[in-house]
């Protein structure tokens, strides 16, 4: 936690823009000389960090952006400098006692900014893409909400409740859910607000989440502003990275070494329904799914189904990849050429979180994607009839 002062510059997303200039007017009654108020934000590859004096509890900040940047206040009370105010919370061991601070957006245009004790709970006006901000933030607070129940009722459960299957799939069926409402959320402020930034930013966090069937008319839907922005063309970039591995594609074939160091090729699967498992022996999550692979292989293993394992492990991780598979029992087939998220398999698709998997059926094509728990027991039951 008291890295977060030191991280907050090198985390600000780095957009370019059309440059244009803008005002930040604040107004804190709490403060006065000696305080400082700084303002973080990038400029392009350039992370910028802007100081303001307080004066009659008031600071303004002026300047150009490659608009509109993700920017956070900060409030030196003792106007010290930046350099010893930011070295003195890299340094302290009280990680509960952190800078106040606020997160907005700056744009080319004036906002203003307000608050009574702590810029943390500050209000800005005047600013469309903070007011688009809130309102989406409003929209999700049910959703996060439903979430720290969840994560609430997890908590409080006994280790025997959390260890059991009904448990298991009871929060794994709400958090899918959960998911799937949020992202009904983000499409329909996407679909509400096409000329808003707010909506670039909500399409980004949903690829490679849904299909690029579904994400592919977002963006279509978008304003052309928005669409030629660079961040714009940086997501329209990945949309078609994703369209080799769409539902419907015909799986892209590679080739990778097995454990005994014997390559084997995706093709060679061919006739047979196929799920292409990307994963690593790091991966909690991974190693938590497991037992539900393992489940699934063994119930329609002779029903024409197998399972091929792409592992991200590294090449120094190579012992730890051979004895997870001992250790899981995952009796099908591994490759990988232990090249972390670097593995070639996992960039041709597109993997950008594990653990990701693809269905592919007996003439190569994908038919579903990301199945995991029930999801996979449902889909193969659904192929092969009930066992």
């Amino acid at each position: 936690m008291k890295k977060i002062f030191i991280c907050i510059i090198a985390l600000l997303p780095s957009l370019a823009f059309a440059q244009g200039g803008f005002k930040i007017s604040g107004t804190v009654k709490s403060l006065n000389a000696p305080a400082h108020v700084y303002l973080l934000y990038n400029l392009g590859a350039n992370k910028v960090v802007d100081s303001a004096v307080v004066a009659n509890n008031s600071f303004t900040f002026t300047g150009s952006v490659l608009s509109p940047v993700s920017a956070t206040l900060v409030v030196d009370p003792t106007g010290q400098g930046f350099t010893k105010f930011s070295q003195r919370f890299a340094q302290q061991t009280d990680n509960t006692k952190l800078p106040d601070f606020f997160n907005f957006y700056l744009e080319s245009d004036t906002a203003n900014i307000t608050a009574t004790d702590s810029i943390a709970k500050a209000t800005i006006t005047g600013s469309p893409i903070n007011d688009d901000n809130k309102l989406l933030t409003a929209q999700l607070v049910p959703v996060q909400k439903k979430a720290e129940q969840l994560m609430d009722k997890k908590n409080s459960a006994t280790s025997a409740q959390q260890n059991s299957d009904a448990f298991k799939a009871d929060m794994e069926d709400k958090q899918k859910a959960l998911q799937q409402e949020q992202i009904d959320v983000l499409e329909k402020f996407i679909r509400a607000k096409p000329n808003s930034f707010l909506s670039l930013m909500a399409l980004s966090s949903l690829g490679p989440v849904i299909d690029v069937s579904e994400l592919e008319p977002l963006y279509n839907s978008l304003g052309q502003n928005l669409r030629d922005m660079e961040s714009g063309r940086a997501i329209k970039k990945s949309i078609d990275a994703l369209k080799p591995t769409a539902l419907g594609a015909v799986a892209p074939d590679f080739t990778q070494n097995d454990v005994n160091g014997a390559p084997v090729s995706l093709s060679s699967f061919r006739g047979k329904y196929v799920l292409v498992d990307f994963w690593a022996s790091w991966c909690g999550p991974c190693r938590q799914e497991n037992p539900n692979l393992v489940k699934a292989y063994n119930k329609f293993k002779s029903k024409n189904f197998t399972v091929l394992g792409v592992s991200l492990d590294k090449e120094e991780g190579k012992a730890d990849w051979l004895a997870a598979i001992k250790s899981d029992g995952l009796a099908w087939t591994q490759v990988s050429d232990l090249g972390y998220w670097n593995n070639k398999a996992a960039l041709l698709y597109a993997v950008q979180s594990i653990p990701h998997n693809f269905l592919i059926d007996p003439s190569g094509k994908i038919i579903a994607k990301d199945l995991r728990g029930s999801d996979l027991d449902n889909k193969l039951t659904a192929i092969f009839g009930k066992m």
